[in-house]
Order: structure tokens, then sequence, then C-alpha cells
């Protein structure tokens, strides 16, 4: 190849990385932007004290993150300063305690059924924990077991029954991880999972279902069965890898059998030259 076409091929290659650079940034400024244009955020994010604080508590939340903003929740006009807040552009406001489960529920319609059914959702207007309680209202935090800590349930009460509440779901988390990793692995190495994906789906959403039980005895229960579960799927993985190995040493040993003929043709041929 010529010294000239080197150059135009290295030139026309950085060419299209700078294209698809230039094509990106645009695209990601733009979902940042279409956040920060919602007249709410524009107006409260630069003012001081628990005026500007939703904002920056809103910032860091997991609905940032998934581009919920202000007026995803609690309605009005996003792009109009003077209807922003007006209940005929469908403005709600902050809810009042015993509204909340709706509030949320309008998004989150399963977890709401759980919390409802819970001793938590039972106490409702009694004095019993809301949403925000343990998830808060603007630095909404994604769910997990993280959320379960001794800052949260000690607003109310002792930690030790949501301490057993926990250990007893950690490990079934760490299992659901654990094998979601090895689908993923087998996945990618381009073995057909989706029965796996499938079963692995339905029981993590058993297991969610438990978020908000506070009886520690049933917990620990259905986590016994979700477990008992997610060791038999853990099983049938393990017939895949073994089949894969099975599989690997078979070919290697077709591939080293096969150098091994031709090794001994060639040493044949070099006693008879």
């Amino acid at each position: 190849m010529s010294r000239e076409k080197r150059v135009m091929n290295n030139i026309v290659r950085a060419a299209s990385i700078l294209l698809a650079i230039l094509t990106f940034i645009p695209f990601a400024a733009g979902q940042v932007s279409a956040q920060e244009e919602i007249v709410c955020i524009r107006c409260h994010g630069g003012l001081p004290g628990r005026l500007g604080e939703p904002v920056k508590l809103w910032r860091d939340s997991i609905h940032a993150q998934n581009g919920i903003a202000c007026n995803n929740c609690h309605g009005g006009d996003p792009k109009d300063t003077a209807n922003a807040m007006s209940p005929a552009r469908g403005f709600l406001g902050a809810p009042k305690e015993a509204a909340i489960p709706d509030f949320c529920g309008r998004c989150h319609v399963g977890v709401k059924k759980d919390y409802l059914r819970s001793a938590h959702g039972r106490a409702l207007g009694e004095g019993g924990p809301t949403c925000v309680t343990c998830h808060s209202n603007h630095l909404v935090l994604k769910a997990s077991l993280n959320i379960i800590n001794e800052k949260n349930c000690g607003q109310c009460h002792g930690y030790e029954r949501a301490r057993a509440i926990k250990e007893a779901m950690q490990q079934t988390e760490n299992m659901i991880v654990s094998t979601n990793d090895r689908i993923e692995g087998f996945k990618g190495e381009g073995v057909e999972t989706d029965r796996l994906e499938k079963g692995l789906f339905s029981i993590r959403n058993r297991f969610h279902t438990m978020f908000h039980d506070v009886d520690v005895e049933k917990v620990k229960r259905e986590s016994a069965q979700i477990n008992g579960d997610l060791d038999r799927l853990a099983g049938e993985l393990g017939k895949i890898s073994d089949q894969r190995k099975k599989r690997k040493l078979a070919g290697a040993t077709v591939a080293g059998g096969a150098l091994l003929v031709a090794l001994i043709l060639y040493l044949l041929r070099k006693t008879y030259d």
C-alpha cells in the first residue's frame, strides 16, 4: 500500500471517529438540557435554602437518572412559568400524608400493593411510615436492601427485627446477583438463555414482593423457598457448564488427534525420504 493511500485511510478513520463523537455529544447534552429546561428546575435550582433544596436533592436521585422530573410527579406545565402550578394543567402539588401511597403508586403499582398489605401500610394514617419515610421524597434512592438500615428503621422502632429481615434477604439477593452474572456470561458466549432469564425474572419478582413485609418468620420462610428455586436454577447452569467443558475437551481431543496424525505422517515421510 502506498504512503498516500495509508495517509488517506487514517484520515477517513479519524473522521469517522470524530463524527461518532460529535453525534453523541448533542444527544447526551439534549438529555440533560431537556430536564434543565423545565421551569421548576430552572427557577428553583438557583434558589437558596428550602426553596432550592428539592432540586438539589432531586439531582442525585434515581428519578433524575431516569429522566423523571418535577412535573412527572407533581403535574403542571413544565414549559410555562405562568401555568407551572396551575390545577387546570394538572398540577397536584405535594400530597397529604395519607395520600402519599396513591401518589407514588401511580407509577409503582405493584409496590403500592405490597406496601398496603404490610403492617406499615395497615398503619397508614395512624402514625405509620409512608413511602417517603424510608425512600425520601426528592432524594429518591434506588430500591435495595441498603434502605433497610438502623437510621431509617430507627426513626420509629428498634432495628433488631429489621436486621433479621435484612440478613434473611441478603443471602437471597447475593444468589440472585450471582445467578444473573452466570446467565449473562453464557449469553455472551452465544448460549440460548431465554428460559433461564425468564425463570430468574420470576424469582426476582417474588423476592421483591418481600421488601415491604415486616413478618420475620414469613420472610425467612419465603427466602428459603426462593433460595431452593435459585439452587435448582444453579443446577441447570452447572449442567450447561459441564456440557460446554465436555465439548471443549472433545474439540481439543480431536484437534490434538489431528495434530498427532499429521506429525506421524510427517515423520513417515521424512523416514522414506
